[in-house]
């Protein structure tokens, strides 16, 4: 059944399972103690770590169920039975009280995890010792040894096997005798000094770039300058220009992730990068170079750590703690440099940029290395480059990584190539939030006392009157069912059930009721500011979620094959021979010359096309064998009828794929209609996130950028009319636009939204399902405008169709819904950006390219 495992390699039964970095060894590990529990009945597993980092690890992993990364969650037999684990540290006297843990859940036997650390077993076998497990213990009066040898059911476990097939302790481990031996690792294979030795006994093979393929991992991106001559550089000028690129990288995407993170509402991620450096010394050399003042003004003097072999003690024990609180967005590295210590078990996902210095394209490129970095923050990539790709800066051995990564036995496959010029580096970046008008009127007067000479006490209870309630009123107003018009925000019925509503978030608040005396009045006056901004300043947005429904058409649109390339010769039925024990060339068996009747010839074509998943032969079959037919003509051009036959028999694979290939852009799928929920009046406007470049000024919405390709990382403020006074734009088609909706005269328009992501519940797409972000929201005394700027070559794009089918559907709800209370249509526009300019005025553009149903 497993051709590729022809060897077990060991003196008891033993398979490999090879799967690629950070695509989950240690849950394939549980699977495998879950199962042979469960269904074999062994109770006693022996797992194997290389390394302390990683013996540590397998023991949260395997035991600890608060840990998120505990592989027996949702296992009903160890919730209630948990395993026991047995450790190198407490084996003595774990085993001892065995009988005294013992349990029976529904004749389950509580199972027993041995958890031991190779590199100790090696470090107690130097000079022909004999290891600690194999000596006499006077708890249990034998060895532990030979207790592990006693047990008849004993599966052994071992992760990042490659590390066990030379050490001192193999040995050993073969004399343990297992039933089963069950290995993981990344890299299936020795090295011999130059020789790679592949493992034998693999029977489950997933390489990185099966990872990278199916979205598991990363994909990482070798990044070089434009037309940079290293040769002109000392070593020490390339280290510098190579690290500093990094930091380029790393300050770009830093803000990014940030912002994408705060849009998503998903966790912080802190990026960090990884300094590869020669040796102990070399990475001395990097640190004193990155503390440099000259160095990015010493930013990152206090933000950078080094790990090495030569550390000892407290500093290294002090260094390995600061590695595994990497990830945490409060610590305050953001560069780890190293010399071969970052290797298994070291499992970050917030690696984003690795920079190799003086390391050669082979060690560059092992899974050591850049394997730490491939980890995904979320476990699955989230379409968003800036959260999906692992850059390494490598302007010396670009070419050589290249060549590697396209051998095809490389562990790593390089996926994108990328120039340092296409990449937005303009220095360090800051992330700034921009809400409503009435959020940021609220920080300011936050600021403004918490500046204030004014104590303590009295400034908490101006920041509860001025402040906490106006935000409490503000959050019970947007889930209200009953508010559905302006006029609504005035019935004194609905603000009263708003107050009490906010009342009873006060009482249920112990140290709020320090304030009580002074409630009912100040609490009046924060309901008013909120109806009065509402009314005023926001535009009212119904709360409809708009998702294609599941019963959808599929098919393909007639057209007419194109033949030109149509050209097949005969296949003649000869048979030849190479023997392979002779040293002669390939010589002819049997001549061919008996003639097959091929049938109908058409539809010998069509039964091959119908083998396509997509293609169905009761509704596509006029289409078929139109084009079956337009094929045949092609082909009978100038021959007889038996040379035609001839063909399509031999060739017919081959003929229907040169159809299919045709029919393929001609593919449609297309949701027959829309599910649509409103669930609550109006959505609050949410904010936005942004980065800035921090030396940048934020420039007024008027002012001229040059070059035009800068606009998309400038902020601009000094709106009136917008329900944020700070945005950034992604082009300067929609920057004009703005200015038409700010400026032009005798505007019709009363107030308009940039939507920050995720302001609309709008779904697109069957097959891979995203939110669509209009672009504009602008209301006149009439309507309500949905609009979306876009290039002109991509307006009838089958991404854009789609959109707009799901926008009108937004519109056509939210218009029924509001003509039920007096309220304003919705309409949706889809102009072309190179229709918008300055002197446009805004009804001229939305009448002129509004999308009806």
């Amino acid at each position: 059944m497993y051709g590729i495992c022809t060897d077990f390699e060991r003196n008891f039964p033993s398979i490999c399972f090879a799967l690629a970095t950070g695509v989950g060894k240690t849950r394939l590990m549980g699977a495998f103690i879950s199962y042979m529990a469960i269904e074999k009945g062994n109770s006693n597993f022996f797992v194997l770590a290389p390394n302390l980092t990683v013996y540590n690890k397998l023991i949260d992993d395997l035991s600890n169920p608060a840990s998120e990364k505990y592989v027996f969650k949702g296992i009903a037999q160890f919730a209630q039975n948990p395993p026991r684990i047995i450790t190198g540290d407490n084996y003595n006297t774990r085993i001892v009280d065995q009988t005294r843990y013992a349990q029976d859940f529904e004749g389950f036997e509580t199972i027993n995890i041995n958890i031991f650390n190779i590199s100790k077993l090696n470090a107690e076998t130097r000079k022909g010792k004999e290891p600690k497990m194999k000596r006499l213990s006077e708890y249990l009066g034998e060895s532990y040894f030979q207790y592990l040898t006693n047990l008849k059911d004993l599966v052994l476990i071992m992760d990042e096997s490659h590390h066990y097939r030379a050490d001192r302790g193999m040995a050993v481990l073969n004399e343990l005798n297992p039933v089963l031996g069950l290995e993981l690792t990344a890299t299936p294979q020795t090295q011999n000094g130059s020789k790679t030795i592949k493992f034998k006994n693999v029977v489950f093979d997933y390489p990185l770039g099966a990872a990278m393929r199916d979205g598991y991992v990363k994909e990482p991106a070798v990044v070089t300058r434009k037309d940079f001559d290293t040769s002109g550089h000392t070593n020490e000028e390339l280290d510098r220009i190579k690290l500093e690129d990094g930091i380029r990288i790393h300050e770009n995407i830093k803000p990014e992730i940030d912002v994408y993170c705060r849009n998503i509402d998903l966790p912080r991620v802190k990026p960090f990068v990884l300094v590869v450096a020669k040796d102990t010394t070399h990475a001395e050399q990097l640190m004193a170079l990155i503390r440099q003042k000259n160095f990015f003004d010493g930013y990152y003097a206090d933000k950078v750590m080094e790990i090495h072999s030569n550390q000892r003690g407290s500093e290294k024990d002090e260094n390995i703690q600061k590695l595994l609180k990497v990830e945490d967005p409060d610590n305050a590295i953001e560069i780890v440099i190293h010399v071969n210590m970052l290797k298994e078990g070291w499992d970050v996902t917030n690696l984003y940029t690795i920079v190799p210095l003086r390391t050669s394209a082979s060690a560059t490129l092992t899974e050591q290395t850049i394997g730490r970095g491939l980890r995904l923050p979320f476990g699955k990539r989230m379409g968003e480059d800036v959260m999906d790709k692992l850059y390494i800066v490598s302007h010396d051995k670009f070419q050589a990584i290249i060549e590697e990564a396209n051998k095809p036995d490389s562990l790593i496959n390089t996926t994108q190539i990328i120039d340092m010029v296409e990449l937005d580096l303009e220095g360090h970046q800051e992330v700034i939030t921009s809400g409503n008008i009435l959020e940021e009127e609220l920080e300011e007067t936050k600021k403004a006392i918490e500046e204030s000479e004014i104590s303590r006490e009295e400034k908490a209870k101006r920041v509860f009157v001025e402040i906490d309630l106006v935000k409490r009123v503000s959050r019970q107003l947007h889930t209200q069912n009953t508010i559905h018009k302006i006029e609504d925000l005035k019935k004194k019925e609905i603000q009263e059930i708003i107050i009490e509503r906010v009342k009873k978030e006060i009482a249920s608040d112990h140290q709020l009721q320090l304030y009580k005396d002074d409630l009912e009045e100040n609490l009046i006056e924060a309901a008013a500011r909120v109806f009065e901004y509402t009314s005023t300043h926001e535009i009212k947005i119904p709360r409809i979620s708009i998702v294609p429904e599941d019963d959808f058409e599929v098919g393909f649109h007639d057209f007419d094959l194109d033949t030109k390339n149509l050209k097949y010769s005969e296949v003649t039925e000869d048979l030849q021979e190479k023997v392979l024990t002779r040293n002669e060339g390939i010589q002819l068996l049997l001549k061919g010359g008996r003639h097959r009747t091929a049938g109908n010839l058409q539809d010998i074509i069509v039964n091959e096309l119908i083998n396509y998943n997509e293609v169905d032969y009761d509704e596509h079959a006029d289409l078929l064998y139109k084009l079956a037919g337009q094929a045949l003509l092609s082909i009978k051009a100038g021959r007889d009828q038996k040379s035609v036959e001839n063909i399509v028999w031999n060739r017919k694979k081959n003929i229907a794929e040169f159809i299919y290939t045709q029919m393929k852009p001609h593919f449609y799928l297309e949701a027959k209609g829309f599910r649509t929920e409103i669930s609550a009046s109006f959505s609050e406007i949410k904010p936005h996130n942004m980065s800035k470049i921090a030396a940048d000024s934020i420039h007024h919405y008027s002012e001229t950028i040059t070059p035009a390709t800068r606009i998309k990382r400038c902020v601009f403020t000094g709106f009136k009319k917008s329900c944020h006074s700070r945005l950034k734009f992604d082009s300067k088609s929609e920057k004009d636009f703005a200015f038409i909706l700010e400026e032009e005269a005798n505007s019709p328009v009363l107030k308009w939204l940039r939507p920050a992501p995720r302001q609309f519940n709008i779904t697109w797409g069957i097959l891979s399902p995203r939110q669509y972000e209009p672009d504009f929201v602008a209301e006149t005394n009439d309507a309500i405008y949905l609009i979306e700027v876009k290039a002109e070559k991509d307006m009838t794009s089958a991404d854009v169709q789609e959109k707009a089918k799901a926008a009108i559907q937004f519109c056509k709800y939210a218009t029924e819904y509001n003509a039920e209370h007096g309220e304003k249509p919705w309409k949706y526009a889809l102009i072309p950006h190179d229709k918008i300019s300055m002197q446009m005025g805004f009804m001229t553009l939305v009448e002129q390219y509004e999308v009806k149903t």
